[in-house]
């Protein structure tokens, strides 16, 4: 298989000069097994990426100096040729996953170029549909039985709905709903006073909305492909962990949901529709994000099992979160009541709160009881608008696919930088 038929423009055109600023900067041993890994050397290829790792993990990740996330790029674009050159398809689709994942941005065009041949290609169909043919049809992942039998079941009626809840749950003031909200309405109503509102009729023209009931579809597009996934209870539970897997890993966790001592699997957050391009095709950004004449910020997906929690905390921006497949419970706290929801003081998590919602301690954090709070059932098919800084704690009572749009106003000083 010749490996000329990767994407190289980006690479011809930066890679000399990225090797010269590597080596500015005192990376000669990496330019020598680079230039290596070039020629087609395997060892070095690996020696490359592996030393380009090493950098991206020798400190926090804002402190990695960004040619390093370049150099991860590049050695994982010459082994990703390597790996194809040999048949290995599925091999060179995970490199050039990791380089999107984790590199930098001079060569990623050589990435999604690349990405984008092995996808076509009859090999890469096969390996996956291989890889399933011993197994037994697979249920949708948005029916409410579906991926959840395995000890989680989806939350079938009310009384079993508010056993899984933190105490308190649907029995205030719970958001306003509304169906097919016009721009006007939502600008005037809710987007100018920040006002929580569920909104349905909106996304059901989406490809998603179907196409993602279909387990066998999201195989085809993304099986093979290797994206971050959260392991445990939520973020802040003792035990979570991150891992890198495959899609079609992450499809096997969801239906033995409930059998993984370590806790469900969540891919959250995730710029998934940047990654995965035919994905992105079955969503559409909503015209609520661009009326306000703001700047979208990030598209996020949220794909896991029954069970899996966000705990509560709070984001800088709009937020329009979609509910694509299954359905959350979603609950809401102003953001002028942030001092009694006990904010984390370390800066990594000064945006979530202490206060365990499942299990609180008011002995403790004595300000969070009681505080007045909206709530809902976000069902399949509808959109929430969380306000910027109101606090949110979400919860997925099914197998669940969700996406998120953040975006901000033309007044940037409204707003404070990501935490």
């Amino acid at each position: 298989m010749e490996a000329e038929g990767l994407a190289n423009r980006a690479l011809n055109a930066e890679g000399a000069g990225l090797l010269r600023k590597i080596a500015d900067g005192g990376g000669f041993a990496f330019v020598a097994v680079a230039e290596r890994a070039e020629s087609g050397d395997a060892g070095a290829a690996e020696t490359a990426q592996e030393m380009a790792w090493e950098q991206l993990h020798s400190g926090p990740w804002h402190a990695v100096e960004p040619v390093w996330r370049d150099a991860y790029s590049l050695s994982c674009l010459h082994l990703a040729r390597i790996r194809y050159a040999s048949g290995d398809i599925r091999a060179a689709l995970r490199v050039l996953d990791l380089g999107l994942l984790m590199g930098g941005s001079l060569l990623r065009s050589d990435l999604d170029d690349s990405v984008s041949v092995l996808s076509k290609l009859p090999a890469a169909a096969g390996a996956t549909a291989a890889g399933d043919s011993n197994r037994s049809p697979s249920p949708s992942p948005g029916r409410e039985d579906a991926a959840d039998d395995g000890g989680s079941p989806a939350c079938a009626d009310f009384a079993d709905v508010l056993q899984v809840l933190p105490a308190g749950s649907l029995c205030r003031k719970q958001i306003t709903r509304t169906n097919a909200l016009s721009l006007e309405g939502f600008l005037c109503d809710y987007f100018l006073t920040e006002t929580p509102v569920v909104m349905s009729g909106c996304i059901d023209h989406w490809p998603a909305s179907t196409k993602w009931k279909d387990m066998k579809y999201l195989r085809s597009v993304a099986g093979d492909r290797t994206i971050p996934v959260e392991v445990g209870d939520n973020y802040l539970a003792p035990g979570w962990k991150q891992e890198l897997i495959t899609f079609n890993q992450l499809l096997e966790r969801i239906q033995a949901n409930g059998n993984n001592s370590s806790g469900p699997t969540y891919l959250a957050q995730h710029p998934l529709f940047d990654q995965i391009s035919e994905l992105r095709k079955d969503i559409i950004i909503p015209d609520y994000c661009t009326a306000t004449g703001g700047d979208l910020k990030s598209v996020n997906a949220w794909f896991g099992p029954s069970g899996t929690v966000t705990p509560l905390h709070q984001d800088p921006h709009h937020n329009l979160f979609a509910q694509v497949v299954g359905k959350k419970y979603m609950r809401l706290y102003p953001s002028k009541i942030s001092e009694e929801l006990y904010p984390f003081e370390e800066s990594m998590l000064s945006n979530s709160s202490k206060v365990d919602l499942d299990n609180p301690d008011f002995a403790e954090f004595s300000k969070a009881e009681n505080l007045d709070f909206t709530d809902c059932i976000l069902e399949e098919g509808e959109m929430l608008y969380i306000p910027p800084k109101w606090w949110h704690y979400v919860r997925s009572l099914s197998t669940s696919f969700s996406v998120s749009f953040w975006w901000s106003e033309n007044n940037p000083t409204n707003f404070e930088s990501d935490q």
